[in-house]
């Protein structure tokens, strides 16, 4: 079954890419009090055109400034570049669909920055011995690591490693402890 879903999810994905079609209206929103403008393409009237906001203040020191345009999407709380953990049942190394716009976000950021490195680093909880612990761990970072690779994701780009039951983030003995601990950490080699 998986060997049909990848690749035809992969398929279903490079086609929705392609399918803007030529004449689409984009909508600009001016959270600066102005007003909201639509272009239909670089040749369009009003296309390339600044707003103001009612106060004459545009949009310095607001959101778009170019400052802020700069900073890292990794850092911003509000995007899925944020989120770092994908988290997994007990004694299982299958990827949650909750987890898959994230990871989907990650590989668009790697497929655009092919100097980018990450490392997956997989954990479990205390549960089982040592060396089932290590192998466990490498089957999830693995499986995340060829997700990434479906989505277009270079090989040299992503490390798969296993830390099995040693990176524990909650030492309890419950099992919301152990659910802290099953996970894949995904970790850019320059932060």
């Amino acid at each position: 079954m998986n060997k049909i879903f990848w690749p035809v999810l992969l398929a279903l994905t490079l086609s929705a890419c392609g399918t803007t079609g030529s004449g689409t209206k984009a909508t600009v929103e001016d959270r600066t009090g102005g007003t909201t403008a639509a272009t239909s393409g670089p040749g369009a009237a009003g296309a390339g055109v600044e707003t103001t906001a009612v106060g004459g203040q545009g949009v310095s020191g607001s959101s778009l400034d170019a400052s802020a345009a700069n900073d890292d999407p990794r850092k911003n709380p509000a995007s899925p570049l944020a989120a770092r953990n994908v988290f997994f049942d007990f004694d299982s190394f299958a990827v949650k669909d909750e987890y898959r716009p994230m990871i989907e976000a990650h590989a668009g950021y790697l497929r655009d920055r092919s100097k980018a490195r990450v490392i997956l680093q997989g954990n479990t909880d205390e549960r089982g011995s040592r060396e089932y612990n290590l192998a466990l761990g490498q089957k999830r970072a693995e499986a995340v690591r060829r997700m990434l690779a479906v989505l277009g994701v270079s090989d040299a780009q992503v490390e798969a490693v296993s830390f099995g039951e040693e990176k524990l983030r909650n030492e309890g003995d419950t099992e919301a402890a152990h659910a802290e601990n099953r996970r894949v950490d995904i970790v850019y080699a320059d932060e």
